[in-house]
């Protein structure tokens, strides 16, 4: 068995596409990113990348490359499940925490787990996504930005 985390964190900026999970999510500002900004993606990414042994999202996928620039994170996504699949392994689940003030998620949770059960190759049952806020606390909780973090297993 392996384990492999995720995290990521962007800035809300004016305007733009709010993407969460392959999932737009209505609201008055987008994430500031070289890609879509889809924090909950990119967290997925690199937990599967670090369970794998093979490095980070930068380096698959380095900012600046025009070849990424506004590019759908999912695509990214089932590139990095190419990868994984490529190296003999498994995914046996992912479990993911949204961290947002704003907007509310929860209505949006069970179209990221399947888009991201969808994207792995697994079972809905194998992938969990929670939402929470910070209380106000920190630059979520200011509602600055958001973050995601992203737990894997992958099997031999």
């Amino acid at each position: 068995m392996r384990v492999g985390q995720g995290i990521d964190a962007h800035a809300f900026q004016a305007g733009g596409k709010l993407m969460l999970g392959g999932v737009h999510i209505p609201h008055d500002r987008g994430l500031a990113a070289y890609s879509d900004g889809d924090v909950v993606l990119h967290a997925l990414c690199d937990a599967l990348l670090g369970a794998a042994g093979l490095g980070d999202i930068g380096r698959h996928f380095p900012p600046g490359d025009a070849a990424y620039e506004n590019i759908d994170s999912r695509i990214l996504l089932r590139r990095v499940v190419e990868l994984v699949n490529g190296a003999d392994l498994r995914i046996v689940n992912a479990d993911i925490t949204v961290v947002a003030q704003e907007p509310r998620l929860a209505a949006h949770v069970d179209a990221m787990r399947d888009i991201i059960s969808s994207d792995l190759q697994v079972d809905g049952t194998r992938v969990n996504i929670k939402a929470t806020t910070t209380e106000h606390m920190g630059f979520t909780g200011r509602g600055e930005g958001i973050a995601a973090f992203a737990v894997v297993l992958l099997e031999d």
